[in-house]
C-alpha cells in the first residue's frame, strides 16, 4: 500500500506517515459528517418555516375568533337571510300592531252597539 508522508512543522522531514487507506476513510468520514451537518440544517430550516406558519396560523384564528362574534369579518349566507327575514318581520309589525288596534277598536265599537258593556 501507498503510504503518505505528512510534514507539520515545515522542516521537510516527514513527521507521521499514513497510509493511503486511512487518508481516504478520514475523508469519507469527514464527508459523511458534513452531510449530517447540512442534512440537520436544513432540517432545523424546514422545522423554523413551519413554527412560523403555525403562529400565522394562530395569530388569524386569535383575530377570526375575536372579530367573528362582532360581525366584522362578514356573515355567513344563512345569517344573511335570517336577516333580511327579520327585517321584513319587523317592518310589517307595525302594520300588525296597528291591525289588532284597529280591531280592539272595531270589537268597542260592537260591544257599545249591542250593550254588553
Amino acid at each position: 500500500m501507498t503510504n503518505a508522508n505528512i510534514d507539520f512543522d515545515g522542516d521537510g522531514k516527514p513527521d507521521m506517515k499514513v497510509d493511503l487507506k486511512t487518508l481516504i476513510a478520514i475523508a469519507m468520514g469527514l464527508f459523511s459528517m458534513a452531510g449530517v451537518y447540512f442534512t440537520l440544517l436544513s432540517e432545523i430550516k424546514a422545522i423554523e418555516v413551519s413554527v412560523m406558519r403555525m403562529e400565522s396560523e394562530v395569530k388569524m384564528n386569535s383575530e377570526f375568533r375575536i372579530k367573528w362574534p362582532r360581525g366584522e369579518m362578514g356573515a355567513l349566507p344563512d345569517d344573511a337571510e335570517q336577516n333580511l327575514r327579520l327585517l321584513y318581520i319587523e317592518k310589517n309589525s307595525d302594520k300588525y300592531f296597528s291591525d289588532v288596534d284597529e280591531l280592539k277598536l272595531k270589537i268597542k265599537e260592537l260591544e257599545d252597539c249591542v250593550g254588553l258593556k
